[in-house]
């Protein structure tokens, strides 16, 4: 394998993305691009892995802004990626009535836009032998027939739209060796999770599906292409 191959790992600096990275670099000995807005938390998850078999750099940047795409590709520069775990999300709850077009805009922005416009702006460093694998982290409540909650209605909408990004571009790439998957996930105790439900105990650690996530970005391209999968305790 190419030692100057990497995976590329937004919303790096907390959470499932962080535990991603961190079994990533050391569970499978993985060079990682860890991308995030908190430059702090990057470096602190740069030095906890820095014993392990694969390298970590960082790059903090906020996706939201004009121009982020861009400074990915110029930090992966010419090398091989092996994978993108489109991890980075945004999320916003609001009682019916108060949605702006502004929520709206940033929640599919961050949740749909940049996942598609990382892999359009990657692709190029995705094709090849072995195929590139972009794994990008749904959510059950995007996935249709699952059980939806009140004020969540812009965010489900953004990820249900992820979903449908992802069918799409297991089509597009289907020539360049480049395979494309989402995972739906069920609740996880991250902030994320405890800012949209608070006082819920969730039932899986961020450790233990980060775990998960990571094992899926390096094999699960092997058996599965195009598809929504959900990851989740509860039915539906």
């Amino acid at each position: 394998m190419n030692q100057d191959a990497l995976v590329v790992v937004t919303g790096a600096s907390r959470g499932v993305g962080r535990e991603a990275v961190r079994a990533l670099a050391g569970a499978h000995g993985l060079n990682v691009l860890a991308v995030a807005r908190d430059e702090g938390a990057l470096r602190a998850l740069r030095q906890v892995c820095s014993e392990g078999p694969g390298e970590v750099e960082v790059l903090a940047l906020d996706l939201a802004r004009p121009g982020a795409v861009d400074q990915v590709v110029h930090r992966v520069g010419r090398r091989r990626v092996l994978g993108l775990l489109n991890n980075a999300g945004l999320l916003r709850k609001r009682t019916f009535g108060a949605w702006t077009a502004e929520d709206l805009g940033a929640l599919y922005h961050v949740n749909a836009h940049v996942p598609l416009l990382l892999v359009q702006a990657l692709v190029d460093r995705l094709s090849g032998d072995p195929a590139g694998h972009v794994v990008n982290i749904g959510s059950m409540g995007g996935v249709q027939g699952s059980v939806k909650f009140a004020g969540l209605v812009g965010y489900s909408a953004s990820k249900m739209a992820l979903a449908g990004i992802t069918e799409c571009l297991a089509e597009e790439l289907r020539d360049r060796q480049v395979r494309c998957n989402c995972l739906a996930l069920g609740a996880v105790d991250t902030d994320m999770l405890r800012e949209a439900f608070p006082g819920y105990q969730a039932p899986v650690t961020a450790e233990a599906m980060g775990r998960e996530v990571a094992r899926f970005l390096v094999d699960g391209h092997k058996f599965f292409n195009g598809k929504v999968l959900p990851m989740s305790l509860t039915t539906p």
